[in-house]
Parts: C-alpha cells; sequence; structure tokens
C-alpha cells in the first residue's frame, strides 16, 4: 500500500470543522469518494463545496465500500464514537472531529474496537494540528528552547452565535458539555507540550453565566490538570464579543524552566495583523515568530500512517487519553452558579 492514493468518505457533517478535515486531507493528497448526512441541507451543503464526491444512500453503503480506507466525521458529537466504531468494524480508519466521544462508556467501546481491528482511530484537534503557531511552538519545546517544560495555560474562548445554531448544540447529552467539547483542545495540547502520558483531574467547574434560556448550554468551563510531565490549566467561554474580528482569541502558554512561550493564534490584540503569532522569552532576550508560513505537517503524517500502520500524526494513546481525561473533567466539574453582579462591580 505504500504507494496506493488513499480514498476517504465523510459520515456527518454537522460541524463544519468537516470542511477542516477535508481540505487537510485533500491538500495531503487523498482522494475525496463519498459523503452521507441524514440532513438534506447539509448534504447539499457539501456536495456544492465537492461536486466531484458522490452523495451515498446511506451511511452502511460507504463503510462497506471496500475501496475506501479512512473515514472523516463531524456528525453530531454524542453520534460520533458510533460512527468510528462501525468504521473500524469494517476496516477503515477513522479522523473524527473533536470531541471523539461524549461519555466514558463510548470511549471503552472505541478502545475496544481499536484493539480488536488495529484500526486508526485519530481525532481532528484542530487548535493543534491546523494552528501553525502551535505547530512552530512545539518545534522550539523539542529543540530545547525553554527548557524543561513545568506547566500550559490554554485558554479557548469561542463566539456563541446563538442564534444560528442547531437544536442539538442546546442538549447536554448531545454535544457533551463545554469541558468535554471545546475544553479537548487544550487537553490534548497540554498532554503533547508536557509529554504527559499519564494525567488527572485536580478540579473542574462550569456554568451557565449569560444564556438562562438555555439551562441545558454550559458557556463558561475551566479545568486544572497534572500531568507525569507537567501541569495544567484551562479556561474555555462562549463569551467573544461581536467587536473581535474572529472566532476567538485563543492564546496558550508553555512555561519551561529557562522560558516561556505565548501563541496568540487567531489575532494579536496588541496590533500584529493576522493571526499565527508567536512570542518566546529566553537567556538571551524576548523574540516575536511569524508563524504565517510554518508548514502543517499532520495531514501527510495521517496518510502515511494509514499507508505505514504507524503513528507519527498522533499516538494512538493520546487521541484516547485527551478524550478521557475531557469527559472525566465535564463528570467531576462542579456546577457554579453566580449570584447577580453587585450594583457597584467595577467600582467603587
Amino acid at each position: 500500500m505504500a504507494d496506493e492514493k488513499i480514498r476517504f468518505a465523510a459520515i456527518g457533517l454537522n460541524h463544519n470543522h468537516i470542511y477542516g478535515q477535508a481540505r487537510m486531507l485533500l491538500d495531503a493528497g487523498a482522494e475525496l469518494v463519498s459523503y452521507y448526512a441524514p440532513e438534506p441541507e447539509l448534504a447539499a451543503e457539501f456536495g456544492q463545496r465537492y461536486p466531484e464526491a458522490r452523495l451515498a444512500g446511506s451511511a452502511r453503503e460507504i463503510v462497506e465500500d471496500k475501496s475506501i480506507h479512512l473515514i472523516a466525521t463531524a456528525a453530531i458529537a454524542g453520534d460520533r464514537a458510533g460512527i468510528a466504531i462501525e468504521a473500524m468494524r469494517h476496516g477503515k480508519d477513522v479522523l473524527t472531529d473533536k470531541p471523539g466521544a461524549t461519555t466514558l462508556e463510548q470511549v471503552a467501546e472505541l478502545e475496544r474496537a481499536q484493539r480488536e481491528t488495529g484500526r486508526i482511530w485519530a481525532v481532528y484537534f484542530s487548535e493543534h494540528f491546523s494552528t501553525r503557531s502551535t505547530v512552530q511552538a512545539g518545534e522550539l519545546v523539542k529543540a530545547g528552547a525553554i527548557g524543561r517544560v513545568v506547566q500550559t495555560t490554554g485558554f479557548g474562548p469561542h463566539r456563541a452565535s446563538v442564534g444560528t445554531r442547531p437544536a442539538w448544540f442546546f442538549e447536554r447529552a448531545r454535544y457533551g458539555g463545554i469541558l468535554t467539547d471545546i475544553a479537548s483542545h487544550q487537553i490534548e495540547q497540554f498532554l503533547f507540550f508536557t509529554g504527559s502520558t499519564e494525567a488527572s483531574v485536580v478540579a473542574s467547574q462550569v456554568g451557565n453565566f449569560a444564556n438562562p434560556e438555555y439551562p441545558e448550554l454550559e458557556d463558561y468551563g475551566d479545568v486544572t490538570l497534572r500531568g507525569n510531565g507537567g501541569l495544567g490549566i484551562i479556561r474555555v467561554d462562549w463569551y467573544t464579543p461581536d467587536g473581535l474580528s474572529t472566532w476567538g482569541d485563543g492564546r496558550l502558554f508553555i512555561l519551561g524552566t529557562e522560558g516561556y512561550i505565548e501563541l496568540r493564534k487567531y489575532c494579536d490584540l496588541a496590533g500584529k495583523p493576522g493571526a499565527e503569532h508567536l512570542f518566546i522569552v529566553d537567556g538571551s532576550g524576548v523574540r516575536y515568530i511569524d508563524c504565517a508560513e510554518t508548514p502543517l505537517p499532520f495531514g501527510p503524517q495521517l496518510l502515511r500512517d494509514i499507508r505505514s500502520r504507524t503513528e507519527t500524526a498522533i499516538p494512538q494513546a493520546r487521541s484516547f487519553l485527551a478524550t478521557r481525561l475531557a469527559i472525566q473533567a465535564q463528570m467531576q466539574a462542579q456546577w457554579v452558579d453566580l449570584p447577580p453582579a453587585p450594583a457597584n462591580q467595577g467600582g467603587d
């Protein structure tokens, strides 16, 4: 299979991350064969974007197509594990949007299917794999630029745009909760940068402070982690104001024994144009690195892994550990109700 073209299909188009997954795979040299979604409007939109692909009559039709090597999915979060398990049982590798699962029971079933089939189950953590500054930071850390990494602090703010969201976005059993969902990005980066292969949730909390009309939505969450390679703090929210030029001011701070790195991934409030900003402080001073041209290796690595049965894009164990930690943080989270803001908030 060394030179065989990797053929992939998409099942489940509910999150627009599916377009990032498809584009990444196409750019790496894969061939998009077919797609399926039970929602006609989502299938039509995808078909307009990728007219070369064929609309399948069912998900089963795709998983039973022996010519397809890889299934990409960005279905409703609670449905992704079932799609992935069915795909692996039919001899397909899987690239799933985060979160790849919403319950520990699903994770156990995924691990069993992956172990028994030997297929790849890779989670597409786009805030790492499709963010050039994060990739550049990984190269700096690997080279020892800031010494040993001790701790990471990650911020994942998002714009809620509640008026455009589908109903499942507000149903906790279907989207998984804010920590299971968007905090999984920061958890994976904590594992990556600290080199942790084991970790536990020290504390976590969630709340809904701005959207009481959606009682199952959590619009704020934070997590403290302890790993066998370092420590981590994470904060996520759905509060990005309309005045920001992008969907969220994602930041990552990486603290080492000989320096530290700050990533301003999607914008720089200090005024530098564009995205992909990296700042590093070490013994020789302060440097800024524009990461706009940093290559993104995940797509080519994943295709090589499919051909060679290796784990260079993301270790299988990290996909499972990041997913499990996100769910555990969600399950352990204390629900916080804030009292009404005091009349003198922000004043004397």
